[in-house]
């Protein structure tokens, strides 16, 4: 019988195939070094009391902040949004004048207009003055009180 130069070679390859996982596996010197501890993770203390998050709804209206007193009163949007619109405002002493964006009154600058709103700021300070509505549901009618 005749040796062939595949059978040896297949031969070779299976004994090595079962041979090598042996030979990875580690010995008593190949260990690796311990890990050390995993510190405890830092706490984050105490957490705020969330009851004032569960009772307003969900998806309510945010509650709108009351403009400061001295803050002009709008009395009136005219114009395209974003285009041409000016505010109609009582200022302090009482007289009524228009506003562009970026104009001011009684140290308050008109930022910005919405549709049911004017945006002023001072300083730091940004306020929403809203359109005023009457009682029954619609714009209130301005009125002047007479002798």
């Amino acid at each position: 019988m005749k040796l062939r130069p595949e059978g040896i070679l297949l031969a070779v390859a299976g004994a090595l195939a079962i041979a090598m996982p042996v030979l990875l596996l580690p010995g008593e010197a190949g260990r690796a070094p311990r890990a050390a501890p995993v510190p405890a993770p830092i706490g984050a203390g105490t957490m705020p009391a969330l009851a004032r998050v569960y009772e307003r709804p969900l998806f309510g209206a945010a509650e709108p902040a009351e403009a400061p007193a001295d803050a002009p009163r709008l009395v009136g949007i005219v114009g395209r949004l974003n285009v041409d619109a000016v505010a109609l405002v009582k200022a302090s002493d009482g007289a009524t004048r228009t506003l562009g964006i970026g104009e001011s009154v009684d140290g308050w600058s008109l930022a910005s207009l919405a549709i049911d709103a004017a945006f002023f700021t001072r300083g730091s300070e940004r306020v929403r003055v809203p359109l005023p509505i009457e009682p029954g549901g619609g714009d209130a009618a301005p009125s002047e009180t007479g002798p």
